[in-house]
């Protein structure tokens, strides 16, 4: 299992498309969490609607500000990377390689669930540096003080962060196991983050009282309840106070769990052609 782990791991760095999904995330986090803010707040133009101002931007509100993306946008890209790690050995007509060489299904599904966990990471951490950066770089051009969170509230945000990030990659490996392919699994992945998951929260929760209790058993909303008990902003799309953090962390970890089975039992029962 390790040498498909080193295998899948070797195979996500040298795939261009990962590092293009990686410097997407980091501009979208960067320009929609402190960017776009800090412009509205410098210049004066702060909307009704918004809740950032200077001290939000600043580094003590770092964990937060690293997670609001996960539950939608940042969310969505770790999605496409689950899907290409897996769904491209469809597209490409590798499985029958790569199996031929010696590995078991499980101990290739298991390497890629291992890779996929370790990019995760690596995402996380990628946002929370530059958010680190960024922040730094606001309170020194704004002469404010530089706070750091406490390493146990730092650590806290990461575990979470990769948690939801997992979670997300995970669903995008096991939609590419079932519709064996790239396209669709990214499509709909990206509809029901992207779309579905909004609508229900914005249009059907407040008219229907069990929509609203329903969707609190989804791995959206529970995204969004964890990382907003981490402090991040109320007014970043997918994050609300649904259910407690402890609840979230369960719901979730159990998606996590059910993804990964789930595939590994579609993987083992159905044709790789």
């Amino acid at each position: 299992m390790l040498r498909s782990w080193s295998a899948e791991s070797v195979k996500l760095v040298r795939r261009p498309a990962s590092w293009l999904l990686l410097a997407v995330a980091l501009v979208l986090g960067l320009t929609f969490t402190y960017l776009l803010p800090y412009a509205s707040i410098a210049g004066g133009t702060g909307g009704p609607n918004s809740d950032r101002t200077l001290p939000m931007l600043l580094p003590e509100r770092l964990v937060g500000n690293s997670l609001g993306g996960l539950p939608v946008f940042l969310g969505a890209i770790l999605l496409i990377i689950g899907v290409l790690a897996v769904g491209g050995e469809y597209a490409w007509g590798t499985w029958k390689t790569v199996l031929t060489q010696g590995p078991t299904r499980f101990e290739v599904y298991a390497g890629k669930l291992l890779a996929l966990a370790a990019a995760a990471l690596a995402v996380v951490l990628a946002v929370f540096a530059v958010g680190a950066v960024t922040s730094a770089l606001i309170a020194v051009a704004e002469s404010q003080p530089v706070r750091w969170p406490a390493a146990g509230d730092l650590l806290t945000g990461v575990g979470a962060g990769w948690l939801v990030a997992t979670t997300w990659a995970l669903l995008g490996a096991v939609l590419a196991i079932a519709l064996r392919g790239v396209a669709l699994p990214i499509g709909l992945g990206l509809v029901w983050m992207l779309a579905v998951q909004n609508l229900l929260a914005v249009v059907a929760a407040p008219l229907l009282d069990w929509v609203a209790e329903a969707q609190k058993g989804l791995p959206g909303p529970n995204a969004g309840a964890l990382v907003a008990a981490l402090g991040a902003p109320a007014d970043t799309p997918g994050v609300a106070a649904t259910v407690g953090a402890g609840s979230a962390t369960l719901v979730l970890a159990g998606y996590l769990v059910a993804f990964a089975v789930l595939g590994g039992l579609l993987l083992r029962a159905r044709d790789i052609g």
